[in-house]
């Protein structure tokens, strides 16, 4: 039985989907990530993608999941590697947003993608209900 089957939590079904599926990707490994707090409204992601060029990766917005997908094209250029240590595989790393959270900038230094996400303002809804 689950926690979100309470009488008193309504509308918080979808919050056991977003859970399961948070659960589903924490076994991911690759690639690793820092996740910081840059001020009180700000988050910076940022993922080791050495050997990654920007044409490599793909960041979308998809039912409240940011969505970083990399994908390397084989090297055509001949290249014969007596060690390859640097991965060269794809990856698709999720990670699940609150509403109303965006991307506000992404951008690569040193090896890193840098995603910063901008938390909104909350805003405190009270209202009077009139009974008729």
């Amino acid at each position: 039985m689950s926690v979100f089957n309470s009488p008193f939590l309504l509308g918080f079904d979808q919050l056991e989907q977003v859970l399961d599926t948070v659960s589903k990707n924490a076994g991911e490994g690759f690639p690793p990530y820092n996740i910081e707090q840059i001020n009180a409204d700000t988050l910076r992601i940022s993922l080791a993608v050495a050997g990654f060029d920007r044409s490599d990766l793909t960041i979308a917005t998809e039912q409240n999941q940011l969505i970083i997908r990399g994908k390397q094209i084989e090297d055509t250029d001949g290249r014969a590697y007596l060690h390859r240590g640097i991965a060269a595989r794809q990856f698709v790393r999720k990670f699940v947003l609150a509403n109303g959270m965006d991307v506000a900038d992404a951008f690569m230094e040193n090896g890193l993608l840098h995603i910063d996400l901008v938390r909104p303002e909350p805003v405190e809804k009270n209202v009077e209900i009139n009974i008729r």
